[in-house]
C-alpha cells in the first residue's frame, strides 16, 4: 500500500566510463552476484546513516506510550519473510546482485513519474519480482544491487515487458557509498520515501551472527507526517498519536531474549541496538525480510510472542507535517555540455557537467547514475541527454543534444 510517482525512459546506447574511487568500493564489489546471495559483510550507506546508527541509548519519545497504544500494545511481532511459499508466492521481498557489466535497460514509468529516477537500470530479464513465482497484484517490488558501481535500484509495481524493457509505477536509485536522501515529500519505491533493501532481514547476515542495521516494518495506519530518514507520508490522518513514517521503535533493553533460538536472538538483538523503521502502511507490526530456503519458518514464528508493548518509540529527529516541511534550494547546474555535438554513429562523445549542492546526479536516456564530472557515450542515433541533479529540496535538469547524421 503506497502512494508514488515515476518518470519515462528511452533506449539504451553503449557507454564507457571509469569507475570512481571511493571508500566502500572494495567491500561493495565483494558482494556475490546472483539472486538472494550474500553481501559478504557489506552494509549499504555510510556508518552515520540512520539505518546504521546504534540507537540503544537514544531518548524515548515523549509520546511513546500513546503511539504504542495507537498501534495496539497487544499486537504481536510478525516476520513477513521465510522459506517456501504461501498461497503460491515466496515469503518476503527478494533482491538480486549484479556486476557492473549487467546490461542496462529502460524502465517505462507510469503513475508517479515526477518523483522517480529515470533509467536506464541494470535489471536482468530474470529479476525476481516480489511474490515470485506468482507475483500477482501485490507490490511487485524489484530490488537490484549493482556491486561494482555500488548503486541500488528499486522498483514498485514492476513488470517485465516483451520488448526487454521494464515498467514500474515508481523507481528510486540510491548511492550505497553515502547517506542519501530523497527530496522532502517525495516517495520512492516505498511509501515512506525510504530505500527498501537496507531494512530487510537477510539470511546471510543472520547466519553470520549479526544484523548491523535497522529493520523495515509496517503498521495499518500512519500519520500524515514523516521523520528522518523518511521523506514522504501516505495518510490523511493527523492524529499526533498515529506513528509518522520513519518512526523508530526499539525493543526494550529489559526484554529477555535468552529463551529464543540463536537465529531469533540475532534479530531481537538488532531490534534492541538498531530498532525498526516504519516504512509503509500494511499489517501491524510486520518485519520485512528476504525469502531464503534456509529459514526455519516454525522458529521464526516464535517471534510472534513479542508484542508492541515490548517496544519504545525513540526520538531520532524532528517530525515534519504539512506545516513545517523543510524547504531550500534545489541543486545548481552551472554547465552540461557534449563534445562533440555532431558525431558519426557509435563514435565517442564526452558529456561533462558542473553541479553543486546535489546529493546525486544521473543522466538519461542511456547512462544512469553518475559520479565525477564526465562520462563517455557512443550514440547510435541523434539523442538528447538530460542531466537530473537531485538533493533533499528538489531536482534541477539540463539537456544537451548530440546529432548523429
Amino acid at each position: 500500500m503506497r502512494y508514488y510517482v515515476a518518470a519515462l525512459g528511452l533506449m539504451v546506447v553503449q557507454i564507457s566510463w571509469h569507475a570512481p574511487a571511493f571508500a566502500q568500493t572494495g567491500i561493495c564489489s565483494g558482494m556475490t552476484a546472483g539472486q538472494l546471495t550474500s553481501l559478504n559483510g557489506f552494509v549499504p550507506f555510510e556508518a552515520s546513516s540512520l539505518w546504521n546508527t546504534d540507537i540503544s541509548s537514544a531518548p524515548v519519545d515523549s509520546n511513546s506510550a500513546n503511539i504504542i497504544d495507537y498501534i495496539g500494545s497487544t499486537v504481536t511481532l510478525h516476520p513477513d519473510f521465510g522459506s517456501g511459499t504461501y498461497d503460491g508466492q515466496s515469503i518476503g521481498i527478494p533482491y538480486q546482485i549484479v556486476a557492473g557489466t549487467q546490461a542496462k535497460v529502460m524502465v517505462n514509468l507510469g503513475a508517479y513519474a515526477s518523483e522517480s529516477d529515470p533509467g536506464p537500470m541494470p535489471i536482468p530479464a530474470t529479476a525476481l519480482i516480489e511474490g515470485y513465482p506468482n507475483p500477482g497484484t501485490g507490490d511487485r517490488h524489484v530490488l537490484v544491487l549493482e556491486k561494482d558501481g555500488c548503486w541500488l535500484y528499486e522498483l514498485y509495481n514492476a513488470h517485465h515487458l516483451k520488448s526487454g524493457a521494464w515498467s514500474a509505477d515508481s523507481t528510486a536509485i540510491w548511492d550505497m557509498t553515502i547517506d542519501p536522501q530523497r527530496p522532502y515529500t517525495w516517495t520512492s519505491a516505498d511509501a515512506a520515501g525510504l530505500p527498501i533493501f537496507p531494512g530487510l532481514v537477510r539470511y546471510d547476515e543472520v547466519a553470520s551472527g549479526a544484523i548491523n542495521h535497522a529493520i523495515r516494518f509496517t503498521v495499518p495506519v500512519t500519520q500524515q507526517a514523516f521523520t528522518p530518514p523518511a521523506s514522504h507520508w501516505a495518510s490523511s490522518v493527523t492524529d499526533p498519536d498515529a506513528p509518522p513514517m520513519g518512526a523508530r521503535l526499539r525493543l526494550k533493553a529489559s526484554f529477555d531474549i535468552s529463551s529464543f533460538s540463536t537465529q531469533n536472538q540475532v534479530i531481537l538483538t538488532a531490534l534492541k541496538k538498531y530498532g525498526m523503521i516504519l516504512a509503509d502502511n500494511g499489517s501491524a507490526i510486520y518485519l520485512s525480510g528476504a525469502p531464503n530456503s534456509n529459514w526455519n519458518n516454525s522458529d521464526l514464528h516464535l517471534l510472534d510472542t513479542v508484542t508492541a508493548a515490548d517496544f519504545d518509540v525513540v526520538s531520532t529527529g524532528p517530525v515534519y507535517t504539512s506545516s513545517d516541511v523543510p524547504t531550500g534550494l534545489s541543486p545548481i547546474v552551472s554547465g552540461f555540455t557534449a563534445n562533440p555535438t555532431h558525431v558519426a554513429k557509435r563514435k565517442p562523445v564526452t558529456l561533462s557537467w558542473t553541479t553543486s549542492d546535489e546529493i546525486y546526479n544521473l543522466i538519461s536516456p542511456t547512462v544512469g547514475p553518475v559520479r565525477g564530472n564526465s562520462v563517455t557515450v557512443n550514440p547510435k542515433v541523434t539523442t538528447t541527454y538530460t542531466l537530473y541533479s537531485t538533493n533533499q529540496y528538489g531536482r534541477t535538469t539540463a539537456s544537451v543534444k548530440v546529432t548523429v547524421p
